[in-house]
């Protein structure tokens, strides 16, 4: 799966417990009717893959859905494997032409009908 946005948040890499597990925070907004705000973490060697991003860039970013259950709680994690920076996120309505803004130049009276 692929989500794509401009990035928000871009944290520093943590190192977590006595065996340095580490994970790295990539918040991203995306462009569509309704956006949202989506968290993805990077983690052990791919969180190298963040540092030639910035916030503000654009970016693809090549995600897997995890879950899991603890003692009847359920849990999600999005989880990064490749980011790539994006030109435009131009959504498909957008890159369409406006009906109303495309003028065809045809004057009314010669319409065949």
């Amino acid at each position: 799966m692929e989500v794509q946005g401009k990035i928000i948040v871009l944290n520093e890499t943590e190192s977590i417990g006595t065996k340095e597990f580490k994970k790295r925070l990539v918040v991203i907004q995306t462009d569509e009717q309704y956006p949202q705000t989506i968290p993805v973490e990077f983690t052990q060697d791919k969180t190298s893959l963040l540092n030639n991003f910035n916030i503000g860039d654009f970016v693809k970013i090549g995600i897997n859905l995890r879950g899991a259950e603890w003692k009847g709680r359920y849990f999600a994690n999005i989880n990064g494997w490749k980011i790539d920076k994006a030109d435009s996120l131009l959504t498909a309505q957008q890159q369409m032409p406006d009906r109303e803004a495309v003028s065809l130049n045809v004057p009314s009276d010669d319409l065949p009908f």
